[in-house]
């Protein structure tokens, strides 16, 4: 028997039965899944996951679905957690870690939320799947409808990545292509989902979807030892993924595999879409932005729609947040590249960024551990980083020994 879930709103507190249902009927703010862990504890041990597959769904009993053969699974599966020692060296943290989901089946972090919404949505009955998307959404729900063999419609924003709109048209969903930021496009998406009775990942699914975000605190702590972290550094768009990992972090507490310590929180975003950035330094309220400019597209939302709870952790925790330019964001991608080995897309150069700058600030100790979340891989967004230099030579070795000789200069 599956454990036991309902619906809790995450401003007024009210409960509701499980169903398709993402907002308070008493304050209209946001639902979130809540499980029930003293039946969980009844059935999920660190000996029992000790046994278990390397496996996304290792985590059943934590995780919002009522029968396992509704699961739509493409292969997610526990990603490294990266000691990254050069790296760390350069910034001067001696125990900082790289949590790398640049490796997942469609090369981000959404396989994780996608893997639950799509089960979800095949739980009640959704024979169609969509999303809004500025691109990985968008490709791990195609490849998740193509695995259920159901059709998809995505919905992105007409300026993102060609590399991305590439790898989402492999799967065979319809793409449509929505004048305008993302915001708009969830828009059109939601008023999809009204009209054709779609299951769309992250509208009508969401508080079942973002379940899946959470597992990267389960499988940090259990990499770790079963302990936290002191400070985590999180790409911030919605503030989904920032308010999931710290809710990951409270259940496996509540449960008794980690101590009570609290993880501090810090947010990254892009330079000219910082709506969250901005309120972390400036102590106010969340401003939203009409328009916004940045290099890491996937991570370009002018409206966060999980942005209070995420402000209300930061805080909290007395973490802070860093906003870096596309200059430093390109620099972030090739500083995580050369230094460890892991090619990132920009939220994920935006995360390294601000991670640089956060520890020239002193925002950690030095034998503090850190961990960095980066969440996409580089590959999907080549059109973002620079034309590589390259050494013209004529097939001559004497040319070969000028150029290595120029190299050893530069060294």
């Amino acid at each position: 028997m599956a454990v036991k879930q309902f619906l809790k709103c995450n401003v007024c507190g009210k409960e509701f039965e499980e169903a398709v249902k993402t907002v308070c009927d008493e304050c209209f703010g946001p639902l979130k899944v809540q499980v029930n862990l003293e039946q969980a504890k009844e059935k999920l041990t660190k000996s029992v996951l000790a046994q278990r597959a390397q496996s996304f769904w290792r985590y059943f009993e934590l995780l919002p679905l009522n029968e396992k053969r509704n699961i739509v699974d493409i292969g997610t599966t526990v990603t490294p957690l990266v000691k990254a020692e050069r790296l760390g060296k350069l910034l001067g943290l001696n125990n900082l870690h790289v949590k790398n989901d640049a490796v997942l089946p469609t090369y981000s972090f959404k396989d994780r939320p996608v893997t639950v919404g799509a089960s979800k949505a095949v739980e009640f009955g959704y024979r169609v799947f969509s999303c809004a998307s500025t691109g990985n959404l968008a490709a791990s729900t195609a490849a998740h409808a193509a695995k259920a063999g159901l059709q998809c419609y995505v919905f992105v924003a007409s300026n993102i990545e060609e590399s991305k709109i590439a790898s989402i048209a492999g799967y065979g969903p319809t793409i449509i292509s929505v004048e305008g930021i993302y915001d708009v496009a969830n828009r059109l998406a939601n008023e999809a989902a009204d009209k054709y009775g779609w299951a769309v990942m992250n509208v009508n699914v969401r508080p079942y979807y973002q379940e899946g975000e959470k597992t990267l605190s389960f499988e940090t702590c259990e990499q770790l030892e079963w302990k936290k972290p002191d400070a985590v550094v999180v790409p911030v768009g919605s503030g989904s993924l920032l308010y999931e990992i710290w809710k990951g972090f409270e259940e496996f507490e509540e449960l008794g595999f980690v101590g009570k310590e609290k993880v501090r929180f810090y947010a990254a975003q892009g330079k000219g879409a910082s709506p969250l950035v901005d309120a972390v330094k400036n102590g106010g309220a969340i401003k939203p932005y009409k328009e916004v400019h940045t290099i890491a597209k996937s991570i370009a939302m002018g409206a966060p729609g999980d942005g209070d709870a995420a402000i209300r952790i930061i805080r909290e925790t007395k973490g802070g947040g860093e906003s870096p330019s596309d200059e430093e964001i390109l620099e972030g991608i090739r500083l995580l590249a050369q230094t460890e080995g892991i090619l990132t897309e920009p939220a994920g150069g935006t995360t390294i960024a601000a991670l640089k700058k956060l520890a020239e600030q002193g925002a950690f100790d030095a034998n503090e551990t850190v961990v960095a979340y980066v969440t996409g891989n580089g590959l999907k967004t080549v059109d973002a980083i620079p034309k590589a230099k390259r050494a013209s030579v004529k097939p001559k070795i004497e040319e070969v020994d000028a150029i290595i000789a120029n190299a050893h200069l530069k060294q």
